[in-house]
């Protein structure tokens, strides 16, 4: 176990901010078709060494075609993969510097723990005392070490997607593939592996590469995180890039939660953009590139954001306006409530729990207002 925090190497981690950094993976304008479907449409995407990279998005967006093409179990029908300076193509699964550990963990349940990860050592002719140094090693990696006469079925599900992880660390490959990784675990021991798997792979300086539909696994582990959407990639940036300055209304949508006014420019001059919006309330927002005058557009504003209150704020005529508590939902740290305008748009905002107890408390049906701060949000280009 490292004795120190991981959170100095994370953010001074940025290779891809390096115009003289090389990619290490790197997808080069790749098609698959399959038939006359398009799974992955024209893609390019960099991805560096010892980054742990996500990719997110909803099924059938792609994500995993791209990987097992990675892996080598699809080939692309259009486009090149390269691989630490290497063309992939007509490179079989079994030569290709990669692993890939699968949602399954497709242990083979009448082998025992130890080996289950040494298979694969088995398989490439490692003479018998490397195959028991590397399978202790790796047991010491995930810490089950006194796990290691146990079959899959006498473990737990957490340990199970250890022993998956440490079979597919054996073989030292430059690169982990991980498919929905975490997707059989319960929620509590999957934030906990979360933070195993951020550790594991620091210490061993690879280069993670995951698949995921789950957004706050994605923005918890990775470095980059390249949301895609039909076979393409629409915003690769870091997790708090993905956040805060989505680079389109898919984009914002997609990733957390989100209240999106659409409305027309009326004006742009200074840094301040002022719209217009269709549930008449002026928004005026700084620091985003605005359209011209007269031209559609969308702002976004999380939550956590929004403002709510009993009395109008000191200028209600901008980002701001009066609704009903419509629902409430208590979530322990947080509570959520969806205001009604009058117009008959909910608008959603997260007050932080940071007390035991809540004085007065907004209750259903009550007037309030809502309101933000001019760079509270993003503006969008509809």
């Amino acid at each position: 176990m490292k004795s120190q925090s991981l959170g100095n190497i994370r953010r001074s981690f940025a290779p891809w901010a390096d115009p003289s950094s090389k990619p290490f993976i790197s997808f080069k304008n790749v098609t698959k078709r399959f038939g006359t479907f398009t799974a992955v449409d024209d893609l390019s995407l960099d991805i560096y060494h010892r980054e742990f990279f996500a990719l997110l998005g909803a099924s059938g967006c792609g994500k995993s075609t791209l990987l097992r093409m990675l892996a080598g179990f699809e080939q692309p029908t259009e486009g090149e993969i390269v691989l630490d300076g290497a063309d992939l193509a007509g490179t079989p699964p079994y030569r290709r510097p990669v692993n890939m550990m699968f949602q399954s963990y497709a242990l083979f349940p009448h082998m025992s723990v130890e080996k289950n990860i040494a298979f694969g050592l088995r398989q490439d002719g490692m003479p018998k005392q490397e195959i028991t140094e590397r399978v202790l090693q790796m047991l010491q990696l995930v810490k089950l070490e006194k796990f290691a006469s146990r079959k899959p079925h006498q473990l737990s599900g957490g340990q199970r997607q250890r022993v998956a992880l440490a079979r597919s660390l054996a073989k030292r490959p430059k690169v982990l593939l991980l498919d929905e990784p975490l997707g059989a675990l319960d929620k509590k021991l999957r934030e906990e592996t979360q933070f195993e798997l951020m550790d594991l792979q620091q210490s061993l300086g690879l280069t993670f590469v995951v698949v995921t539909h789950d957004q706050e696994e994605a923005m918890t582990m990775a470095d980059r995180i390249a949301v895609m959407s039909q076979g393409k990639v629409v915003q690769v940036a870091t997790p708090g890039e993905i956040y805060e300055a989505p680079n389109c209304r898919f984009v914002a949508d997609f990733i957390g939660d989100v209240n999106i006014f659409d409305g027309k420019v009326i004006s742009s001059a200074d840094g301040r953009t002022e719209i217009a919006t269709a549930d008449g309330i002026t928004i005026r927002t700084s620091g985003s590139s605005a359209p011209p005058a007269g031209s559609e557009a969308a702002f976004a504003i999380r939550p956590e954001k929004v403002r709510v209150t009993r009395e109008p704020p000191g200028d209600a005529s901008v980002n701001a306006a009066r609704g009903e508590v419509w629902e409430i939902a208590y979530l322990g740290d947080m509570t959520v409530f969806h205001v009604k305008l009058p117009s008959g748009k909910l608008v959603r905002a997260s007050l932080l729990n940071a007390q035991r107890s809540v004085e007065d408390p907004f209750g259903y049906d009550q007037t309030v207002w809502v309101s933000f701060a001019e760079d509270a949000g993003v503006l969008l280009r509809a």
